[in-house]
């Protein structure tokens, strides 16, 4: 019994994890950055600094504790904001992204840079 419920978590954990690649993914393209980039570590990270139209080095401040929090929370609203979302789907972001990026990449939310 133990191994049939752990094999359905373990499936449902990847089906997360493939939806929310899968919805980054869509994020990126909207953007008009490459897809793939949302693979590749570090570099997807700069890529979405990209997309939140912040300067490439604050990659250096995700890697300081407490810093790259405070970072992440403002990349994150800098996105909702250039996707036309309002604050309280920032928090969405912040908190529940493996949620709410598929909802932004498979949505009708246009990138919108001057936003």
């Amino acid at each position: 019994m133990d191994t049939i419920f752990g094999l359905i978590i373990g499936l449902v954990y990847v089906a997360v994890i493939v939806a929310f690649i899968a919805g980054m993914w869509k994020v990126y393209v909207k953007a008009g950055q490459p897809g793939w980039a949302v693979l590749i570590p570090f570099y997807n990270l700069y890529v979405l600094l990209q997309i939140a139209k912040r300067p490439g080095w604050w990659l250096i401040l995700f890697l300081i504790p407490f810093v790259g929090l405070i970072v992440a929370i403002i990349t994150s609203i800098d996105i909702a904001r250039k996707f036309g979302k309002s604050g309280l789907f920032a928090v969405g972001l912040i908190l529940l992204g493996f949620i709410f990026y598929p909802i932004l990449g498979f949505g009708d939310a246009t990138y919108n840079p001057d936003a």
